[in-house]
């Protein structure tokens, strides 16, 4: 299916060819990608348990999101739909791919409630999305912050890694 369609963007469902493709791209500009999370991603589409759309540029893959109608991890499990692994490339960024990306995911979140939440890394890889959320009206939940799926304690020591995170929610306006 495709979301969302102009002369240089397409926002469309993944399909099986995408994730080799997203794992080259992003070994390309230094980031540790795994087709392993891709592959998981679409086992759980084809189990009816997440939608999995892709964004291409003039043909080429440029960026991905997917959405859980139902999430099991995290501040918001079990509480509402949830956006996972939100990214576009490096060298498309700044061309509105990521917000043709985030419009598609919320339409689809909500078809499943009147809320959707999402978990933000905290180290500096993830400032543009960082941002991005805020001026789409993200705010955080008040649960401070996470560290490998669990609330960190107040003085606690961790890691600004990956699963360093700050989950934040949005009231979507009658997308149902």
């Amino acid at each position: 299916m495709v979301y969302y369609s102009d002369k240089n963007i397409t926002v469309r469902d993944m399909t099986e060819s995408d994730p080799k493709a997203f794992v080259e791209a992003e070994r390309a500009q230094g980031w540790d990608s795994d087709v392993s999370t891709f592959e998981k991603r679409l086992k759980e589409r084809d189990e009816d348990r997440v939608i999995c759309l892709a964004a291409d540029w003039c043909g080429e893959p440029a960026g991905y999101v997917n959405v859980y109608p139902t999430y099991e991890h995290g501040a918001f499990a079990g509480r509402m739909p949830m956006i996972v692994d939100f990214a576009v490339l490096i060298k498309f960024r700044r061309r509105g791919i990521g917000e043709k990306l985030m419009d598609a995911a919320e339409k689809i979140a909500g078809r499943y409630g009147d809320e959707v939440g999402l978990g933000v890394g905290l180290h500096s890889g993830y400032g543009s999305a960082q941002r991005m959320y805020v001026k789409r009206g993200y705010v955080p939940d008040g649960s401070g912050v996470w560290y490998r799926n669990s609330v960190l304690g107040e003085y606690e020591d961790c890691c600004n890694d990956d699963d360093l995170v700050l989950y934040l929610s949005k009231k979507l306006g009658g997308e149902k």
